[in-house]
């Protein structure tokens, strides 16, 4: 006796496969309903990846909608280094940038069941279920981000590391917010300004600054101001290496982030940094 073909049973199967509609419906009419055998089947026809290879490779993606000054920044995953280089997964990557701008999904679940952008008639799951169809490999989105405001961008030329940066100031520059961003990519600082940085990380530095200072012999016999002053010099140079205003300029040394910022009217008000695979 076979099973009823439910819409339930039919989104369980999409789920499992990333198959369109009508494909996992007519699949689960084949297997009388049976969500194991119809995967199976589906499998068999090459058409769908096994949804529990590992993703460990992807690229990150950006979208910018300058008029409604929206933007996002997402992880999109797959299995093989040359999969995230081809044009299959470059143009999903970019959709998906798109679709998290202009419809404001948080997290992978909610973005896989929202209508498509490009298309409102399919869903984000089948847009997927198409390049997995193609490629045949697992890929998923991962992380993603969207931010409303003045956004500049940068994506590193083979997608493994993009930055999204969001200013306050009039008519910002494009090409001091790529070169920011670029900035940003390049040297991984922890905050923007030295308030956003964790209470507890500043404690551990000055912890370890105090260390450094007793197990130096040059220091036996200093007054305790001087040791002061010394440890205040090493948390500010902790704070330069680490803190994006405060991080001197990789494009010109002479002067500070937040100073080149300064110069362009701008302020920063937040940044995201992703890099394929890393944990944050």
């Amino acid at each position: 006796m076979s099973t009823p073909i439910t819409a339930a049973l039919v989104n369980e199967l999409r789920q499992r496969t990333s198959r369109p509609m009508m494909e996992c419906k007519n699949a689960l009419v084949e297997a009388g309903g049976d969500v194991k055998k119809a995967e199976e089947d589906l499998r068999k026809k090459g058409g769908i990846a096994k949804s529990d290879r590992a993703t460990g490779e992807g690229r990150i993606a950006v979208y910018i909608d300058p008029a409604k000054h929206v933007g996002a920044l997402i992880e999109v995953l797959c299995e093989s280094a040359p999969v995230a280089k081809g044009e299959h997964f470059v143009a999903l990557a970019n959709d998906l940038a798109k679709q998290v701008a202009l419809e404001g999904a948080t997290t992978p679940e909610q973005l896989l069941g929202q209508k498509f952008v490009g298309d409102p008639t399919r869903t984000v799951q089948e847009r997927i279920g198409d390049v997995i169809g193609v490629i045949r490999e697992a890929m998923k989105p991962g992380r993603m981000v969207r931010l409303q405001g003045q956004l500049g961008s940068y994506v590193h030329h083979d997608g493994s590391i993009g930055v999204l940066l969001q200013v306050e100031g009039n008519n910002p520059d494009p090409q001091v917010l790529r070169d920011v961003c670029m900035h940003i990519t390049a040297t991984r600082p922890i905050a923007a300004r030295r308030e956003e940085v964790p209470a507890e990380v500043v404690e551990k530095e000055k912890e370890i600054a105090k260390a450094q200072i007793a197990n130096d012999p040059k220091n036996a016999g200093k007054p305790a101001n001087i040791l002061e002053k010394i440890a205040e010099g090493k948390l500010k140079t902790f704070f330069a290496e680490n803190v994006l205003i405060d991080q001197p300029f990789v494009k010109d040394s002479t002067r500070t982030v937040g100073q080149l910022l300064q110069t362009a009217g701008l302020k920063v008000v937040r940044f995201v940094r992703y890099k394929v695979g890393e944990v944050q």
